[in-house]
């Protein structure tokens, strides 16, 4: 290392929320890609928003130098830090903003690069496509500029980086390519070296390189191979002469193999993830990293603060583990990108439960506290304290009706009936066309539904307008689907501000929030809810909805429900049960759903799972009792279904083949799934087992592009020789909540020709 060493700070985080308090990015980006704002106002509010940022974690107590670390991106971390190693990007010296956004959203020549779920939280990142014989063009002007001008404002921030391990096992082959990216470690690594001597020689003392590819059982390499090419990567990284120190990570979850090789490298700084939920899975993983990490070579760094959920933590609890190790510093076990920024701006939450709560801000003050300890910060631990005791107090966690009710479940797994082909058999009798054609679910949103619902909740819109006005929209939605000629339609919700808050404002058991905004991926945030005791149902939550839009037309309207396994991934989730727990809750308040549903009329009903393949744990062994319980709560929803009524379920973008036994034994009668970025690929996992219809997404609703009838029909008869054709549905791949009519309507009119053709072609009819 070329410049002086420089101490490790005692209270850090590993990230923090980038999209802004009041979601001033996504607002930015969104001005941006609609033409309002030009490049150089886009750039300018977004650099605002990183050096008040800084400001704002220097204020919380983040004041040593290289505590605050500069894990900023425009869209998303992989794609910044594959931009930055010359990852993609090709061969030129500088990527422009047009073309990162091409790369991540892709644009009416080309379609963007594939997205799928970071490990097993709610967050997407996108996919580098590592081609043959790319050369990786280091292009570190990107994040030296980062540290420039964050010293500009007195500053002395942490660089980060995704680490080349991790970039490369959640790469995949560009097409037409033969060699696996892990292959091409020993080049990516050499990019890596060009970047850290560019911050070396701008004065950067530390580095952070994160490497959560070291706590996950992945397809493309085993714990064993993960923990070799850690070794072979991070010894010619710390081996070079012109760098900062590296700070290096391994968020959510524990190194097993990856740590043994990551103490006998030693970099200078190691964080490993010991957060409660952590440790619950890896009882002995502290003892583990006591014995194995020198830290007479290493600085040890604790995330203790758990970056993943929302509760405050026992701060005395956590003092006592951090304790054990000598002169370690303090953390969070996550980047904090993966909850809200303060509780402070949430008046609204119940008085009883708010100081229940940390949010991102609050945690960097328990990891400030934890470093102090508690005479130092007696006011922390009290407060922490109090949270315990009256959590633990509250009657607002239990009641006894629901636990009585999921008691007298059958044990086990349970089983609709009759079994599927006799329901298939049953279901003709909806009368479908071949090839039929359907939606997933949600319409645009537009600036008028929003308006209404912003009225309505300040008072400026009485109930009976309220509905009025979104009867409106629903009467326009179904209108819009029959003139396209869709077969089986949706009522758009445009009563629901999201598929799962929606859900948690009507059952018992959740509270909500007012600004809790979560990044999902670039400017698309979600606002989990909070499940803080056990849930039921009240009274019917889409029933009304549902019946009104099929009064307005001959064709099936499908009733929209959201499955247990999604309402509880995209919620913070109680920490006093097992998930299994609230599962059953969930699903039994949605049987009752689907029973009233069916009363009203509604013979076709969705359970949507899009979050299936997202609460998967990241070690192997622990997945058969996950998929287990997930399996059985949605089971729980469609029990007693009637052998006529279709259930169908959705699932989002995944490593399909990794739970593909799973999906085939929710036993849905139709599944939907994310397939058009991808090219269909993932239907190579289908086997006998998987008896559902299915509808693999043709349409990539994650994009502004309008697909051609041409590229439509292509990936049509690309499923076709995966599916059988009497199997086989034709739909977007997700909801189209997010885009706008006219996108929608012309890309939907495609969607429909696209069927037309491959069907005129086969010499099938798609007439009902």
């Amino acid at each position: 290392m070329t410049n002086q060493p420089t101490s490790f700070p005692k209270a850090t985080i590993e990230g923090y929320p980038r999209v802004g308090p009041q979601r001033e990015l996504k607002k930015a980006l969104e001005a941006f890609w609609a033409g309002k704002i030009d490049q150089e106002t886009f750039e300018s509010a977004a650099h605002s928003l990183r050096v008040d940022t800084y400001a704002r974690l220097k204020d919380l107590g983040l004041n040593e130098d290289y505590a605050i670390p500069a894990d900023v991106a425009y869209y998303d971390q992989v794609l910044e830090t594959a931009l930055t190693v010359g990852a993609v990007g090709g061969d030129a010296a500088e990527v422009s903003l047009d073309e990162e956004f091409a790369l991540a959203r892709g644009n009416s020549e080309r379609a963007p690069l594939e997205m799928t779920k970071w490990f097993d939280t709610n967050y997407h990142y996108i996919v580098p496509e590592i081609a043959d014989g790319q050369k990786f063009v280091a292009r570190p002007q990107r994040i030296v500029k980062l540290v420039e001008e964050a010293r500009a404002q007195g500053h002395a921030v942490r660089p980060y980086l995704v680490g080349p391990v991790t970039v490369l096992a959640l790469s995949k082959q560009a097409e037409g390519s033969n060699g696996q990216p892990l292959e091409r470690l020993d080049e990516l690594v050499e990019s890596y070296i060009q970047v850290l001597a560019a911050l070396a020689d701008a004065g950067v003392a530390w580095i952070q390189l994160a490497e959560p590819a070291t706590v996950a059982d992945l397809a493309v390499a085993d714990d064993a191979q993960i923990a070799a090419h850690l070794e072979a990567a991070y010894t010619k990284i710390l081996a070079a002469e012109n760098r900062p120190q590296v700070y290096l990570t391994t968020p959510y979850g524990s190194a097993r193999a990856g740590l043994d090789a990551l103490a006998k490298v030693a970099p200078e700084a190691l964080h490993v993830d010991l957060s409660v939920g952590t440790q619950a899975l890896d009882s002995d993983y502290v003892n583990r990293v006591k014995n194995t990490v020198d830290t007479a070579k290493t600085q040890l760094v604790a995330g203790l603060v758990d970056g993943r959920n929302v509760w405050a933590g026992n701060l005395r609890a956590l003092r006592e583990t951090f304790e054990q190790f000598d002169g370690a510093s303090v953390s969070t076990s996550v980047s904090l990108q993966h909850v809200p920024h303060t509780v402070e701006a949430e008046p609204n939450l119940p008085v009883d439960v708010a100081a229940w709560f940390s949010f991102a801000n609050e945690k960097i003050g328990e990891v400030v506290a934890l470093a102090a300890g508690p005479l130092d910060a007696a006011e922390a631990y009290a407060r922490a304290d109090r949270a315990v005791r009256t959590r633990a107090e509250s009657t607002r966690t239990h009641n006894q009706q629901v636990a009585d009710r999921t008691a007298a479940l059958p044990k086990g797994q349970v089983q609709r009936e009759p079994a599927f082909a006799e329901r298939q058999e049953a279901q003709k009798a909806l009368g479908l066309p071949a090839l039929p054609t359907t939606t997933i679910g949600s319409f645009p949103q537009t600036s008028d539904i929003r308006k209404a619902r912003a009225d309505h909740r300040a008072g400026n819109l009485t109930d009976e307008q309220y509905v009025e006005e979104l009867r409106k929209e629903v009467a326009s939605v179904i209108e819009l689907q029959e003139r396209l000629g869709l077969d089986v339609l949706v009522h758009g919700e445009p009563e629901r501000n999201d598929m799962v808050q929606y859900f948690a404002e009507l059952l018992d058991g959740f509270v909500v929030t007012e600004n809790g905004w979560v990044q999902s991926y670039g400017s698309r945030c979600t606002r989990p809810p909070i499940v803080v005791g056990d849930v039921s149902r009240p009274k019917a939550m889409t029933v009304e909805w549902a019946k009104y839009a099929q009064s307005l037309s001959d064709k099936h309207v499908k009733g929209m429900l959201t499955g247990p396994v999604t309402i509880l991934a995209w919620s913070f989730v109680r920490d006093d049960v097992h998930q299994s727990v609230s599962a059953d809750q969930i699903g039994v308040a949605l049987a009752d759903e689907v029973k009233d549903l069916e009363e009203a009329g509604i013979e076709i009903i969705q359970i949507d799972e899009p979050a299936l393949r997202e609460l998967l744990p990241l070690r192997e062994e622990d997945r058969p009792s996950y998929l287990d319980w997930a399996v059985r709560s949605f089971r729980l929803v469609s029990l007693d279904a009637a052998p006529t009524t279709q259930i169908h379920t959705h699932l989002c973008y995944a490593e399909f083949g990794q739970i593909i036994d799973a999906v085939a034994g929710l036993d849905a009668d139709v599944t939907s799934i994310e397939a058009a970025r991808s090219r269909m690929e993932l239907l190579q996992d289908i086997d006998e087992k998987f008896h559902s219809e299915i509808g693999p997404g043709i349409y990539d609703i994650h994009s502004p592009r309008i697909p051609s009838v041409a590229e439509m029909a292509e990936l049509i008869r690309a499923a076709l020789k995966h599916v059988p054709l009497e199997r086989l549905w034709v739909n977007p791949d997700c909801g189209l909540k997010t885009r706008g009519y006219e996108e929608t309507e012309q890309s939907l009119r495609n969607m429909v020709l696209a069927r037309d053709e491959v069907a005129a072609n086969l010499k099938v009819s798609v007439n009902a």
